[in-house]
């Protein structure tokens, strides 16, 4: 009995056992697709210079911005090797950070893209059975860009989309369209039922479309009106009983549903162009755009049809934020602005309780754990921040490192992609 009591001991202090809050972050932004997590003890205090609370880290071959995904023991995440012009899926192990089987989807010539951009910017999604990765296949040709303030060439190109079992075996690769953009490529995939659902808004014959999950085969595919690019990523929820697909893009936030593609309702504008995704309470859609000009908007998605002038509750255009998603914690969203400031509204009024600039700049979207939001700066500060009606900044913590992709949270650990390695944040 005593040598059975010691053996249970040692194998928990090997393997110790999950969380009762534990789950895997699969795709972009979390379980949920809105940031955030369910865990009750995220980490605040590391620092990746003296290697404080860091748990390991591992050097990532090429480039990318597409964040990490957990599964169980796996992490799954993109890159580009600019050198061998390979697109990569890869899979490490959470306990080490050791490879565990790398993938080239396809090598191709390198697209043009924005400065900010990579070449390997969609994060990969997971259902436990298959990793889903998207990239930008382009032969090299180009072509004038549209939409744009100066004369200039774009390399044209398709949508691939690669479904991987867990082991590194591709399962099926498909290309659902054209995507031609000049400021380059980023489409997260979003699973839903038996489906992969892929935005691809560009300048040109954009689309939103379905495919397949155990085959890629297209199950419906819908046009967009206005054919302009944008980046934002479909968020799924059930409105009074019924799924509703929102995504902000193609010059509208336009309801759609998943199951068929069929429009549901439609706010027009209120700008041209969409990064950030949409987050939901319960209440109201929430949606910060974007370019020309800067809008946070609350919309209730309990209409039809065209309802700018009926179910916008509220509209602020105080806050210049484009790329980074907001984050709603209890009544509070906090929207982070690319400049480097962050702010705090109420979700029910639009009133903005507080404007702080924190850092520099912010290209990641932020995550909300134990009631905390955690707001990644580009030069690698975390800004751990307390929602409430006063600023209260509880942490601030440095990765050593500049750093794009967003964070990821699962089983009482952060992991934060930075420019050249992938750290695995935690208490040692």
């Amino acid at each position: 009995m005593k040598l059975l009591l010691r053996t249970c001991i040692a194998l928990l202090m090997i393997f110790p056992v999950a969380s009762a809050d534990a789950e895997p972050w699969p795709g972009w932004r979390g379980p949920r697709g809105d940031g955030s997590s369910l865990e009750s003890t995220p980490p605040t205090d590391w620092d990746g210079t003296t290697g404080k609370n860091i748990v390991w880290t591992k050097d990532l071959p090429g480039t990318g911005h597409g964040s990490p995904i957990v599964w169980n023991d796996k992490i799954f995440l993109v890159t580009c090797l600019e050198d061998q012009q390979d697109r990569q899926l890869l899979c490490l192990s959470t306990a080490t950070g050791e490879t565990l089987w790398e993938s080239t989807v396809f090598n191709a010539p390198l697209e043009t893209k924005h400065s900010l951009n990579s070449f390997a910017s969609s994060t990969p999604v997971t259902d436990g059975d298959q990793v889903v990765a998207v990239f930008l296949e382009v032969d090299g040709s180009e072509a004038p860009a549209k939409n744009v303030g100066r004369a200039r060439n774009l390399t044209p190109g398709k949508i691939v989309v690669a479904a991987y079992d867990l082991s590194g075996k591709q399962r099926w690769l498909a290309r659902p369209g054209v995507f031609r953009s000049v400021h380059g490529f980023c489409s997260n995939p979003v699973l839903h039922d038996d489906l992969v659902i892929i935005n691809g808004d560009h300048d040109g014959d954009s689309f939103l479309v379905a495919l397949d999950r155990k085959t890629g085969q297209t199950v419906w595919k819908v046009p967009r009106r206005h054919q302009t690019r944008s980046y934002a990523t479909p968020l799924i929820r059930e409105v009074e009983g019924a799924d509703q697909l929102v995504l902000p893009g193609s010059l509208a936030v336009t309801s759609f549903n998943p199951r068929d593609g069929a429009t549901l309702w439609t706010v027009e504008g209120p700008t041209e162009q969409f990064v950030a995704s949409p987050v939901y309470d319960g209440k109201h859609f929430f949606v910060t755009a974007g370019y020309p000009t800067h809008h946070v908007i609350a919309i209730r998605p309990d209409g039809r049809d065209d309802v700018s002038d009926s179910h916008v509750s509220w509209h602020s255009t105080d806050v210049r934020s484009y790329v980074p998603s907001p984050i709603l914690a209890g009544p509070f969203l906090i929207v982070a602005d690319d400049r480097g400031t962050a702010n705090c509204y109420d979700t029910a009024t639009g009133e903005r309780f507080w404007n702080v600039r924190l850092g520099r700049k912010f290209s990641a979207s932020p995550v909300v754990a134990a009631g905390k939001v955690f707001l990644l700066a580009e030069d690698g500060t975390m800004h751990i921040v307390q929602p409430g009606k006063e600023f209260q900044q509880i942490a601030e913590p440095q990765l050593g490192e500049r750093a794009f992709a967003s964070p990821a949270i699962a089983d009482g650990r952060i992991y934060i992609r930075g420019e050249q390695r992938l750290f695995a944040i935690g208490e040692k």
